[in-house]
């Protein structure tokens, strides 16, 4: 080993020993190679975490028992589980969705099982329609009321998968007024509220059709990205007034919009659903680092923490695999109605 040592004095070589400079730098590299090298699992760590083990924030942070949630979209689904789980924790319900038959008997079973404990209102109203006279109603009926908990639910998508240039005017505009402008206008009717009062919770639900772009559900598709950016720009504008803003991001459940009946580990019913979201407030970010977003179902976020980390939310390769998917799904609904069509 001497020997080699002394070599370069040997053959005359004359070797300057490393400037401070160049083992910082040298030492800095390395840290940000262990840091770049790390990050993968401690990313996996975060989600296994956020998932499995943290709890969710209580939801008296924002409002106690006795004040007032208001669901959109509460009749059937992922909606009357809100309302139910809700219910269950004390809270006052208004309840607003297009049928009032449905909400009526909703309202009444809530009654029934919790008496005057808990306290109901019902307001139908078409959100495709985008009537004036529909929010003036609304706010008259919430006018006064603590409202505590927004969960602004409504949705629609296509009734099946179809290209853009052949989707029906009526679907589109109504998708679009459905999923972006009727959330708007309630979230805008409610908030200020929630800002004298400075507490509030706002959950918005949006989907994996819009965290990863869908071919054949474009509008869909761009209807839930918008709701997406729109979540996190709003959470940072209401968090300095005490109101919290989560986007919930989801897979396919049981509903009537996904037409899937048997739930399975990556497709979970409403109940299994909403349980989660409940259970897990103010655990945004933990499946993909997006502010005030949150994906809470297990299955559904380590999903989508392994395609953001390693595949890509907007890739050529993922929406290729999404429009693959969507166009034998629009084959076999195609189909099926030639097959209803013949037989009737």
């Amino acid at each position: 080993m001497e020997a080699l040592a002394s070599l370069p004095d040997a053959l005359g070589i004359h070797i300057d020993a490393p400037s401070p400079l160049l083992r910082a730098a040298t030492v800095l590299l390395l840290l940000i190679g262990a840091a770049s090298a790390s990050r993968p699992f401690l990313s996996l760590v975060r989600v296994l975490l956020s998932l499995f083990v943290l709890p969710g924030q209580s939801l008296s942070k924002f409002g106690p028992r006795g004040s007032w949630a208001l669901i959109t979209g509460a009749s059937d689904g992922i909606g009357k589980e809100y309302a139910l789980g809700l219910a269950a924790k004390g809270y006052n319900l208004i309840l607003v969705s297009r049928t009032q038959d449905k909400l009526d008997t909703l309202a009444s079973d809530i009654t029934t099982k919790y008496g005057p404990k808990v306290s109901t209102k019902t307001f139908a109203m078409d959100f495709s329609r985008n009537l004036d006279t529909d929010y003036v109603g609304l706010r008259k009926l919430v006018n006064g009321l603590d409202i505590s908990i927004l969960i602004n639910n409504v949705g629609l998508s296509h009734s099946i998968p179809v290209p853009f240039v052949e989707t029906p005017q009526k679907e589109m505009t109504d998708i679009i007024m459905v999923n972006c402008l009727a959330t708007l206008r309630v979230t805008q009717l409610i908030t200020p509220g929630m800002i004298s009062r400075k507490r509030g919770l706002i959950i918005t639900m949006a989907s994996f059709g819009g965290a990863f772009p869908t071919p054949l559900l474009a509008t869909y598709s761009g209807s839930k990205a918008f709701l997406q950016q729109w979540s996190s720009a709003l959470g940072s504008e209401l968090e300095p007034h005490g109101v919290h803003v989560e986007c919930v991001q989801s897979h396919l459940i049981t509903t009537a919009m996904s037409k899937i009946k048997r739930s399975s580990a990556l497709v979970p019913n409403p109940k299994q659903f909403v349980r989660a979201v409940l259970g897990k407030i103010g655990r945004s970010g933990g499946a993909q680092n997006i502010s005030y977003t949150s994906t809470p179902y297990w299955s559904h976020g380590l999903m989508h923490w392994f395609l953001s980390s390693f595949v890509g939310e907007r890739t050529k390769f993922l929406v290729k695999i999404n429009r693959g998917m969507h166009e034998d799904i629009r084959k076999r609904a195609l189909r099926k109605a030639a097959r209803e069509a013949k037989n009737q």
